[in-house]
């Protein structure tokens, strides 16, 4: 059931005071985009008449099919806190439809929707992701450009003075709860510079809007305390990168579906099963969770990152983790997934590679609970554990030959991303990077 009505969305941007609304969306990169619309062209965009552009966004038309509209969702409204008072600014989350009234099949959320259609005819009313996204925070020079500066020293879970970014941190949160996300915790991470506020779970769609909110606050509220934030997974050598680990269960008719207080470790067929599904597809999906050139550089050994296709109860090393949990709360957490991720395409991912587990009645692997880490190449082969892959090269390949991430995806999306991180491949492929001077020009 909806949270507004047409006429709660007028009466709201009278009474707060509103100016102009944004219209959002998101384009296939992940990449938020808006058409920003003055307060009296807000019931022309209400009754979904309102046009764009789509072939100036990547990813989604060539110029003779350009026209799209902008259906605004009505449950994303929210006022922007640091807006002006003499004007402020409203948010519309929308999908994108055709001219004929059909959902565009490049839109990102109208993946994900046709993703949880499939979980629905299985006989589950919902899919809840606990997302726990990651950044930097790096100090800005005089002209207001990102630095690699960091502006503090701390490690994982510091205090001030060693986290000089805490207060930055702290206004973020209050923004957050301004515009009604449930913080749950906020912290200084591992790394210098580094940060994670994690925020209640949801629906996937909810998260999904949630995250890409979550993004532009993040960045807007650090860029007011002179710094830049950044979602990059891996910003820096030699430290840990920035993840985005996704927990997720399935429900039906209310009930934790990963749930079953009659088996040994208290997770359900269902749980094993979407489990299977995740480790099936696991190196086909990580283009999507894992989109870009630097994505990799963070999933390597020593950083915390996973790199090897396996599943534990209790060690972090291995790709899937099942918290201690149980009851309402039994998850499964996917630790590969980073913040530059498309998180609608990510998460529509992850929900059909689970899906194809129960489907196909899939069983895991046993768990692992070494240190994958310290296992030697021969050893992680006799346990039966695959590495992910190496670059986004490799993960394209594995991608394009995944029939049931593909189908999930829809052959425009599927072929527009795949199109676009190929191209994105060979420009760092045939670039002449600074490693390479420093190590051939001399030598050589």
């Amino acid at each position: 059931m909806s949270k507004y009505s047409r006429e709660d969305i007028l009466r709201l941007a009278d009474e707060q005071g509103v100016k102009f609304i944004r219209l959002q969306f998101t384009d296939l990169l992940g990449i938020i985009k808006n058409v920003e619309i003055p307060v009296d062209q807000l019931t022309k965009a209400l009754d979904n008449k309102m046009m764009f552009d789509g072939s100036s966004i990547e990813g989604f038309v060539r110029i003779e099919e350009s026209d799209m509209y902008l259906y605004p969702d009505l449950d994303t409204w929210v006022v922007f806190p640091w807006t002006s008072e003499k004007g402020k600014v409203a948010r519309l989350i929308c999908d994108i439809y055709n001219p004929d009234g059909t959902p565009f099949e490049g839109d990102p959320r109208s993946v994900l929707k046709r993703v949880l259609k499939d979980m629905e005819a299985l006989g589950f009313n919902d899919f809840n992701i606990g997302p726990e996204p990651e950044f930097f925070l790096f100090k800005m020079d005089e002209k207001g450009e990102p630095t690699l500066e960091l502006n503090d020293k701390g490690g994982y879970f510091d205090l001030a003075p060693t986290d000089l970014g805490e207060n930055c941190r702290r206004d973020i949160v209050l923004e957050l709860e301004d515009m009604g996300f449930e913080i749950e915790a906020s912290h200084h991470e591992v790394a210098p510079g580094q940060h994670e506020i994690d925020f209640k779970y949801a629906d996937a769609i909810t998260t999904c809007d949630n995250i890409q909110t979550f993004k532009l606050v993040v960045k807007t509220i650090a860029r007011k305390h002179g710094l830049h934030a950044t979602f990059m997974p891996k910003p820096l050598f030699g430290v840990n990168g920035s993840g985005m680990h996704a927990n997720m269960s399935l429900f039906k008719d209310g009930e934790n579906a990963f749930y079953d207080e009659n088996d040994e470790l208290q997770l359900s067929t269902t749980a094993r099963q979407f489990v299977a599904g995740i480790l099936k597809h696991a190196e086909s999906f990580t283009a999507l969770t894992n989109p870009t050139v630097n994505s990799y550089k963070r999933l390597v050994p020593g950083y915390e990152a996973p790199c090897y296709v396996a599943w534990s109860l209790r060690n972090r090393s291995p790709l899937v983790r099942v918290p201690a949990s149980r009851g309402i709360s039994t998850r499964i957490e996917v630790r590969s997934p980073d913040p530059a991720a498309n998180p609608y395409l990510a998460m529509a991912a992850l929900l059909a590679a689970g899906l194809d587990g129960i489907k196909n009645k899939l069983t895991p692997p046993p768990a692992t609970d070494r240190n994958i880490y310290v296992m030697d190449k021969e050893e992680r082969v006799k346990a039966g554990i695959n590495d992910l892959p190496a670059t986004l090269s490799d993960a394209l390949e594995k991608l394009k030959t995944n029939e049931v991430l593909i189908k999930a995806l829809g052959e425009h999306a599927a072929e527009h991303f795949i199109e676009a991180k190929e191209i994105e491949w060979d420009m760092f492929r045939t670039q002449v990077h600074p490693w390479e001077r420093e190590q051939y020009l001399t030598v050589y």
